[in-house]
């Protein structure tokens, strides 16, 4: 080993030299791969070291594209070895990889199946439902009627009916006086489905949008479930689990078990990624009924033994969808081969792919699914969705005149969207000098700084949240009345997630989205969307979606599509402001009416017409088209 660092050191010194004396000649790439040869050279020397050596210590080694370490995958970088356990490797920068974590198959080495047939397991209930004698007694026409209404499709064996009252559950007083004390007076949709079905100890898939309420609908089941159970001895694991796909959601869920579980000392843990690990290593070895888990996080504390699955029952995966979109199936399963068969599973998603249903069909039985509305991802109809095409440039101007409208109202609290993280920064540094209090939040910032910014977010009742889609994901406030989407999302899942942060709880909220002739090729997809939930569509997305069309056809045909010149120098409102027709505030039934004289408050009646280079057309409000290229053929 001592030999072989002294090689490297050597060679490192002769790289180094050789960049020295001939700075220049480091950009040609005949020497980029003089030097990227040599760095393979010391990989294969490092990697031979340390599988002779068990893959112990904390030494670097440079990292060669597409080589095999310790089971570990190496790529372009130094790789760290940060455990001593085989293998997970950390990027440290070297070749531009960042700090990404590698994945390998230690998960395999360590996470061994459990033979459960050789296990005692602890004996479970599962059925706890005293349904109501109105409830038992309820019609089958009146269940009936009430799926209609509701869009509701149910499919499985023996589902039990819907309750419509929270006394027709059959809760503990606890839970019931809790509600009370909190203001609920009738289950959401979801929870009148799932609550009966959770009960009775069924396996359930639940598909809904999100802000239905479904936190509640699988958290109170699960209080009533570990109060069933034998109580938990020094060293057992978790009873319940929910997985969620974002360290905010996860949050979110553990404030909701704890606001039901501390009047019965039901005691519970936040396990996630992007915060130390000991406080939380910490209050799992002190045990608690419930843990609320991250994927990944939690596998890292499989891997150390910190705690385990074996008393585990009750298995929550929540936004199945986004998960398996961020990749975590892999590490889902391992958990589940973790607990007990016997356990009881409800899985939550606000779509139906075929990765979502083959994980269903793998790992829960006999299951009652419950969907909401349509299986694909649809928009949140209490939202009301505005769109203004505008230019790239616009944007900022529009910005600032739609905060200053919308903060007249007293409750005002919006989030506004970016695609990218130094956009987020920018944003917020803008809005400051506009005197708007803002706060951001994306990927970069540190786990301290996202809990103190979504704090002070949700005490405000006027404050605006700049953010990245990574970072709002699994974001639940319920009181948020504005979405602005300033960059138009890379896909129309996002878009659908974006919005959904307002109209959480069948309360209503509106949606700003700034549509560029950028975004044309989202056009198809925003424009069936607005259609599907009975939006106004503003005229000049159907102009874009034409021009798209022919733009696309010439492109088939082999000819040159004209790009867009220009811009789209209209702003809402007939006198050029946000509001139009605007009564009080914005909420639905407010500004931004439908109006089928083609008079609508976002923007007043448009004639188009053709014009060449240096010509100027007018919309019939007055207002004028910058100079430029024909946008519409």
């Amino acid at each position: 080993m001592n030999s072989l660092l002294r090689n490297i050191c050597s060679h490192s010194a002769l790289v180094y030299r050789y960049s020295k004396q001939t700075p220049n000649l480091l950009l040609k790439n005949s020497n980029k791969n003089f030097i990227t040869s040599l760095t393979s050279k010391f990989c294969s020397m490092y990697i031979k070291s340390e599988s002779r050596y068990g893959g112990a210590g904390n030494s670097n080694g440079f990292g060669n594209s597409g080589s095999r370490s310790m089971n570990g995958n190496g790529r372009d970088g130094i790789a760290r070895r940060n455990d001593r356990f085989n293998g997970r490797v950390e990027k440290n920068g070297f070749g531009g990889m960042g700090s990404s974590r590698q994945k390998n198959s230690l998960d395999e080495q360590v996470l061994k199946r459990i033979n459960w047939n050789q296990e005692t397991l602890a004996p479970l209930r599962k059925n706890f439902y005293k349904p109501s004698t109105t409830v038992i007694d309820r019609a089958r026409a009146e269940v009936d009627t009430f799926h209609r209404k509701n869009e509701i499709t149910v499919h499985g064996r023996d589902n039990p009916a819907p309750i419509f009252e929270f006394h027709e559950v059959g809760f503990p007083s606890y839970i019931t006086s809790e509600m009370t004390r909190q203001g609920f007076t009738n289950p959401t949709i979801i929870q009148s489905m799932a609550w009966p079905v959770a009960m009775s100890g069924r396996d359930l898939v639940g598909i809904a949008q999100t802000g239905s309420g479904k936190t509640l609908a699988y958290i109170l089941p699960a209080l009533v479930h570990i109060t069933y159970q034998e109580k938990m001895q020094r060293g057992d694991g978790p009873i319940a689990l929910v997985l969620a796909p974002t360290r905010e959601l996860a949050q979110q869920i553990q404030a909701v078990a704890t606001e039901f579980g501390k009047r019965i000392g039901i005691r519970n843990t936040c396990v996630f990624g992007g915060a130390p690990k000991r406080p939380q290593q910490n209050d799992l070895q002190r045990g608690s009924e419930i843990v609320i888990a991250t994927p990944g996080r939690l596998i890292d504390f499989l891997q150390q033994e910190t705690t385990n699955l074996k008393r585990c029952s009750y298995l929550v995966l929540d936004e199945a969808d986004r998960m398996l979109d961020m990749g975590f199936e892999p590490q889902i399963r391992k958990i589940i081969e973790q607990i007990r068969p016997d356990r009881q599973v409800l899985m939550w998603s606000a779509t139906w792919p075929k990765e979502v249903r083959n994980l269903a069909e793998e790992f829960l039985n006999d299951y009652v699914q419950i969907n909401i509305g349509s299986m694909n991802l649809s928009a949140n109809q209490n939202i009301l969705q505005i769109v203004d095409v505008c230019d790239d440039a616009e944007k900022d101007a529009k910005l600032i005149k739609l905060l200053s409208e919308i903060q007249s109202d007293r409750e005002s609290k919006t989030i506004i969207f970016s695609e990218t993280k130094r956009k987020v920064d920018d944003i917020r540094n803008f809005l400051m000098k506009n005197h708007f209090r803002a706060v951001a939040i994306h990927g970069d910032k540190s786990q301290r700084e996202r809990d103190f910014v979504l704090g002070k977010f949700r005490q405000d009742r006027q404050s605006i949240l700049i953010a990245t889609d990574v970072a709002s994901r699994g974001l639940d406030v319920d009181d948020v009345k504005f979405v602005i989407n300033y960059d138009f999302p890379s896909n129309i899942e996002d878009y659908i997630h974006r919005i959904g942060r307002t109209g959480r709880s069948n309360n209503k909220g509106t949606s700003y989205t700034f549509f560029t002739p950028t975004n044309a090729g989202k056009v198809d997809e925003l424009v069936n969307i607005l259609n599907e939930t009975n939006q106004y569509v503003n005229p000049e997305l159907y102009q874009l979606k034409k021009y798209n069309s022919k733009a696309s056809s010439n492109n088939r045909r082999g000819g040159n599509s004209r790009g867009f010149g220009g811009g789209f120098k209209k702003s809402f409102g007939q006198s050029g402001s946000y509001g139009g027709n605007r009564s009080s505030n914005y909420e639905n039934g407010g500004g931004y009416k439908k109006n089928y004289n083609n008079n609508y408050s976002n923007g007043g009646e448009r004639k188009y017409t053709r014009f060449d280079n240096n010509d100027r057309a007018t919309a019939t409000n007055g207002n004028a088209y910058s100079n430029g290229s024909s946008r519409f053929q």
